[in-house]
């Protein structure tokens, strides 16, 4: 009974800005929590323990994946769903604050979810509210529920975390699913492979966090590393934050992931990607045993109903 009770109360009413909000044993409770709603989905057996809260979910930036799983989950937990998926037909199109919008959703909701294009907006945004907040990606920032779900798919598809080597391709400077990652990979015995173009490395304030914690390296050169890599995390060429669509222009398809670099890659490894993929996978690696990403996908759903259930449940 006394485990119950610190299961139910741990995440009460609290918001989740960064990954570091997370300690681990509540990050491996997110993950015993995933595991129930996973049965739960697998089973088809229907959820109510949310039907009496409402999920409001604030998209100042495009999204599929995070936006819908946010509200599929709130609907199989039995709960309903407001929802802002388009910032031009709202009033911060006219110009409203982002402190006002908070103040106004937080009396039509019990918990919110926030994405938007500049870092720091979802702190802004929880000490604006007082209700949760659930940082869905701020800008280059950070997007702490994109990592529970990378985690949870190692897990859940390589038995463990510690003692495997991850070799993460990319936009490092702005891929907020990296900085998040590479934070929580921290807490972990696993060696870090980090492969960019020069000029989309990992900003030295990620670097500097991370450094000291992780076996680190860095390259340019994707076939240095497959050999040894148990997860292959691609990430795409970020359009949206590049002032210059010219340098854009030239770093696009810097790397390709094709069915010769899976072969390359070690007995038993897997291709992880935060999606949407642009060019970075050649769509022939799909059908390979090693392409997760969409279970990946798939996952974030349980991930986000333990989530959502341990925040703002009765």
């Amino acid at each position: 009974m006394i485990l119950l009770i610190i299961t139910v109360i741990m995440l009460k009413n609290r918001s989740i800005i960064s990954i570091s909000d997370l300690s681990d044993e509540e990050i491996n409770e997110i993950f015993s929590q995933a595991d129930k709603m996973l049965e739960n989905l697998e089973t088809g057996r229907k959820m109510n323990i949310m039907s009496s809260k409402i999920l409001a979910t604030l998209f100042f930036e495009p999204s599929t994946r995070t936006r819908l799983s946010f509200e599929s989950s709130m609907e199989r937990l039995g709960g309903s769903v407001i929802s802002m998926a388009d910032s031009k037909t709202s009033s911060a199109s006219k110009g409203e604050t982002l402190a006002d919008t908070i103040r106004i959703v937080e009396s039509y909701s019990d918990i919110i979810v926030i994405r938007h294009p500049l870092e720091g907006a979802a702190l802004l945004a929880s000490r604006f509210s007082s209700k949760p907040v659930i940082n869905a990606g701020d800008g280059s920032g950070e997007h702490p529920t994109q990592t529970l779900i990378d985690l949870y798919t190692i897990k859940k598809e390589l038995g463990e975390i510690n003692g495997k080597t991850i070799t993460i391709v990319g936009d490092l400077k702005y891929g907020r699913t990296v900085h998040s990652l590479l934070s929580a990979l921290s807490r972990y015995n696993v060696k870090v492979n980090l492969v960019s173009p020069e000029n989309l490395s990992l900003p030295r304030h990620v670097y500097s966090e991370v450094k000291g914690k992780l076996d680190l390296n860095t390259t340019t050169d994707i076939t240095k590393y497959l050999s040894d890599t148990d997860i292959l995390y691609v990430t795409r060429i970020q359009k949206e934050r590049f002032t210059d669509k010219n340098e854009y222009a030239k770093l696009i398809g810097s790397y390709r992931i094709s069915l010769n670099d899976v072969e390359k890659l070690k007995s038993g490894a897997i291709i992880l990607h935060p999606l949407p993929r642009v060019d970075e996978i050649s769509p022939e690696v799909d059908n390979t045993k090693t392409a997760k990403y969409f279970k990946q996908a798939y996952y974030g759903v349980p991930i986000r109903m333990a989530l959502i259930s341990m925040i703002a449940g009765d």
